[in-house]
């Protein structure tokens, strides 16, 4: 009797059953790639960890936020001058009064700005050009007048330094010296006279907030 065909079959694929497999196999894994190439994979389900979302705290700081927690000058840096002079703040604005602290150093007067306002801040100091001079703060804004647009003034108080930068300097007279202190930004001006005891002259910078920073 004759074999069945069928059964010719499975005995060749017996034969070469290696061969069989590793087609198999080749045949599986080209298979799988195609499938994981189409996104046909199913993946593990993943759990869902809490989200946390980072606070992120925006200081929307400018050069008109003092960073300081003091809001009175203390001194005065004219780098251009090598002058250091220390600011005084007296609470009264009797001319009398702001004469007496000037022999001290330099003074705010107390209707301007502090540090911590967005106005101008308006500092008096004498200026002497005798060849002796005992009290240095007689000469505490001595060469003012020749500030540039660009020189930097420095203002330090407690733990802060303000840095201004000139804008503006001129000579006018005490009777048309007319020095507006409301401004929305944060301002320097510094006032003298060109000569110790002269009440006639005046030299007037003006000097915008450019910059704040720890000391």
């Amino acid at each position: 009797m004759n074999a069945r065909p069928h059964n010719n079959i499975i005995d060749r694929i017996l034969e070469r059953k290696g061969a069989f497999l590793l087609v198999f196999f080749v045949v599986c894994a080209m298979t799988y790639a195609l499938c994981y190439v189409l996104d046909f994979v199913p993946e593990a389900p993943q759990t869902e960890e809490p989200r946390v979302e980072a606070i992120v705290r925006t200081d929307e700081a400018s050069v008109q936020s003092p960073v300081s927690t003091m809001p009175y000058p203390e001194r005065i840096i004219i780098d251009s001058l090598d002058k250091e002079v220390v600011v005084l703040n007296p609470k009264s604005r009797a001319i009398d009064d702001l004469d007496a602290a000037l022999v001290d150093g330099v003074v705010r007067h107390p209707d301007s700005a502090t540090l911590a306002d967005a106005g101008n801040m308006l500092l008096l100091g004498h200026s002497s050009y005798l060849p002796t001079v005992i009290n240095k703060n007689y000469q505490a804004f001595n060469g003012v007048q020749h500030l540039v647009w660009g020189d930097t003034i420095r203002v330090q108080s407690g733990d802060a330094e303000y840095v201004y930068r000139v804008q503006r300097v001129y000579k006018t007279k005490a009777s048309e010296t007319d020095i507006p202190l409301d401004h929305s930004s944060a301002k320097l001006t510094l006032v003298t006279c060109n000569t110790f005891g002269s009440k006639d002259d005046r030299f007037v910078v003006e000097a915008d907030l450019i910059d704040t920073r720890p000391l």
